[in-house]
């Protein structure tokens, strides 16, 4: 018992620790800009290292930072309009998606089990085959309702895992970035870190890549084309020609006279 107690008290203490450094990281931000993001540097290994094993695989990376008046108000606009429209009045998540998100987490989790439940009534007689359908069924995806504010704390600290821990921290570290650093702070960060393509980080990274201009001449549908790829965008990014793409831009554009950015 003494041993067991022992433990979690370091337990605890490494979970303080851990916090206390993520809360220094987020307010060192106040002043320096962050060059890089935990997701940045596990893409970058990614490239790096497919680049290495893959004889057609040539390494492609994208990354520079332009200060928030050097981003063209279309793209942030265009990004709130698309990801987050309440972005400048919510302190940071906002709690109705994250109950909707849910609530079809949970009808999701119902409608596996109750796969789960036919499989094993079909192949009561046949366990070997029954064990592997039952393998063959994919965990339900855990969806977040996350704002560009979860989003930022996700790709800057987090790795890439999805599961019901890591959705708590990221719901710490949300609300630290909101209480320390300005929205105009956190959306400047997030439109400098945020994926746009293979190896493609950032808007400036982004405005080169598909329109050979800085991020500060995008135009509205330009800016609104580049937030409609973020919630896919190595999809969207081999598919120029999507008719999705297009007409979700159209409707992105509509949007954008209803947001203002911070």
């Amino acid at each position: 018992m003494r041993s067991f107690g022992r433990w979690l008290l370091w337990m605890l203490l490494a979970g303080v620790a851990l916090q206390l450094f993520f809360v220094l990281r987020i307010a060192l931000m106040l002043v320096v800009d962050p060059q890089s993001t935990a997701f940045m540097r596990s893409e970058a290994w990614r490239v790096a290292t497919e680049s290495l094993t893959t004889a057609d695989k040539q390494w492609r990376w994208s990354s520079q930072w332009v200060d928030y008046d050097n981003i063209s108000p279309n793209l942030k606009r265009a990004v709130m309009a698309s990801e987050d429209a309440g972005f400048a009045e919510h302190g940071g998540v906002d709690w109705e998606a994250i109950e909707a998100a849910w609530a079809k987490n949970e009808r999701r989790q119902e409608l596996i089990e109750k796969r789960q439940e036919q499989i094993e009534k079909k192949l009561a007689k046949k366990p070997e085959a029954a064990e592997a359908a039952l393998r063959a069924i994919k965990p339900a995806k855990i969806l977040g309702g996350s704002t560009i504010t979860q989003q930022l704390a996700k790709n800057l600290l987090l790795s890439g895992e999805r599961n019901l821990l890591r959705k708590g921290q990221e719901l710490v570290l949300t609300l630290t970035l909101e209480a320390l650093l300005s929205k105009r702070r956190i959306l400047e960060i997030y439109l400098n870190s945020v994926e746009w393509g293979e190896g493609v980080f950032g808007a400036e990274a982004a405005a080169q890549r598909y329109f050979k201009k800085p991020a500060s001449k995008l135009s509205a549908y330009e800016a609104a084309r580049l937030a409609v790829m973020l919630p896919s965008p190595k999809f969207f990014e081999t598919r120029p020609g999507s008719a999705y793409l297009s007409r979700r831009t159209a409707t992105i554009v509509a949007r954008m006279g209803d947001v203002s950015p911070p």
